[in-house]
């Protein structure tokens, strides 16, 4: 995008992060792709709650949350300089109430914000299960605030005026940790799928198959013949994808902490072929 291509001339103490002008009008850019952050937390409508928006639809995201304009405006033409997109807020409640992407994201959030603090809101944000990679700055050396904010699970505490590098790299560490998040759901909802094709049958196969039972001892157990038991175990291994009763057991532990198998032992004991 040629607007991407224009030069920031950043007005900084060299090596630290400073104030930068607002970029050109042109470089604000509404996005389509969004999941809400509601649904986790409070259901609250959406009005108008980004400040700035610039993205596109492919790429990692970093969310700016910070009541001043200028630290807004200065982090976002950073962020531009080295091709990362962002979404910058005024306030927490801004954030709730707005779509924010499915791709990997982190949070770049000040510490003393009016209303409630940035510790309070990483709290809110536990407590809703949104799992954003948090990096704090402030402009107050407060170490026992930065330790809590890492014990709560915050990548950085970053205290300005600070180097510019120090926050692209916490970005990046925030980022790359948000993105294997993304993955590892996306598998999982893939075997969701996979296990949610399965008959009754099938899954009560599957559970005996994971528990270490042998086909004869499942057919005992079922009260079908081995062969039935084979043709089902086959269907299970088709189905799920997997190339060994090992990662098939594997798959299964996955579901069973996702709460999707339960105990994972006999499963639709009472189904039918």
């Amino acid at each position: 995008m040629a607007n991407r291509e224009l030069a920031i001339h950043q007005i900084s103490v060299p090596g630290t992060h400073a104030l930068a002008p607002p970029p050109p009008p042109g470089l604000r850019e509404q996005s389509g792709r969004m999941t809400r952050v509601e649904h986790a937390m409070n259901g609250i409508e959406v009005k108008d709650a980004a400040e700035t928006v610039i993205h596109d639809d492919d790429k990692p995201t970093v969310l700016i949350v910070d009541d001043d304009p200028d630290v807004r405006e200065s982090l976002q033409c950073l962020l531009r300089s080295v091709s990362l997109d962002s979404i910058a807020f005024a306030s927490p409640s801004k954030f709730i109430q707005a779509e924010l992407p499915s791709r990997p994201t982190c949070l770049v959030l000040d510490v003393r914000l009016p209303g409630r603090s940035g510790l309070d809101f990483q709290r809110e944000l536990t407590a809703g299960n949104v799992n954003v990679p948090i990096i704090f700055i402030s402009g107050h050396a407060d170490v026992p605030m930065a330790v809590q904010a890492l014990k709560a699970g915050a990548i950085e505490f970053l205290i300005k005026p600070f180097r510019d590098q120090d926050l692209l790299d916490a970005i990046q560490l925030g980022l790359a940790r948000d993105r294997a998040r993304c993955e590892r759901e996306s598998e999982l909802t893939r075997l969701v799928e996979r296990f949610g094709i399965l008959t009754l049958r099938e899954r009560e196969v599957m559970a005996h198959v994971v528990n270490g039972r042998l086909n004869k001892q499942i057919a005992n157990d079922m009260r079908i013949s081995e062969m039935t038991v084979k043709i089902h175990r086959g269907q299970v291994t088709r189905k799920m994808k997997a190339s060994s009763v090992s990662q098939l057991t594997r798959m299964a532990d996955r579901l069973r902490d996702a709460s999707i198998l339960g105990s994972l032992k006999a499963i639709g004991s009472d189904a039918r072929p």
